[in-house]
This record gives structure tokens, C-alpha cells and sequence, in this order.
């Protein structure tokens, strides 16, 4: 099977997770199922200056993200740090992290969230 890119569904959120601005996500699957039912989200975030995703604890999944554009600001758990293109996070069961654009340059990151 093949998901052409204009067949991919785009939403947007604001104040995803209470972050700032509105979030903008490019669903690569449709559901869980497309992922064997081990995950609910492969999509890529795009957060424009100023826009992030707040900080929220995965309960019962993990999330990997992989950065692919621009630099942000990551909370791994509590503790800030720089990530920037190339660079991937692991945010696993029980764990919490949030991502901040704070610069002037759009952010894209590739995400996957896959249950415990």
C-alpha cells in the first residue's frame, strides 16, 4: 500500500496538551491498525515560532520524536534542553516531556506514539 502525500490527513490544534498556539499535524496513518494496533499516532508536528505542545506524562504509551527542521526546546522530564534536526527524543512509559519553538524558524518533527 501506498498513502500518497495529498491523501494524508492534516488537523490542526490549539493549545495542544495547554501549549501555546496551534499545532499542526500530518497523519501518516489512518489507525491504530495501520500501525498492527501497537501505536495510535505516526505524524509529522509542525509548530511554528512561538507555538509548542505542553508538557503532558505518557501513562500507558511512549512517543519518539525525530526532529527534522529547526531548533526547540524539549522538557525530559522537567529538564530543558536543546534538540535540533537530526536529533531524536524518547519519552517512555511514565515518563512526561513537552517541545517549544521558541525561535524564528519552523520546527518539524516527526512523531510516533506506540502503547506499552
Amino acid at each position: 500500500m501506498i498513502r500518497y502525500s495529498e491523501e494524508c490527513k492534516v488537523e490542526y490544534r490549539e493549545h495542544m496538551r495547554d501549549g501555546d498556539g496551534t499545532v499542526k499535524l500530518t497523519h501518516f496513518i489512518n489507525a491504530p491498525e495501520e500501525l498492527n494496533s501497537k501505536g495510535r499516532l505516526f505524524a509529522k508536528i509542525t509548530l511554528e515560532p512561538g507555538c509548542s505542545i505542553g508538557y503532558h506524562v505518557h501513562e500507558h504509551d511512549s512517543e519518539l520524536f525525530h526532529i527534522l527542521k529547526g531548533v526547540a526546546e524539549y522538557s525530559d522530564n522537567g529538564e530543558i534542553k536543546t534538540v535540533k534536526a537530526g536529533d531524536v527524543t524518547i519519552c517512555g512509559v511514565g515518563q512526561g516531556h513537552s517541545i517549544a519553538n521558541k525561535g524564528t524558524e519552523t520546527v518539524e518533527v516527526i512523531a510516533v506514539v506506540l502503547y506499552e
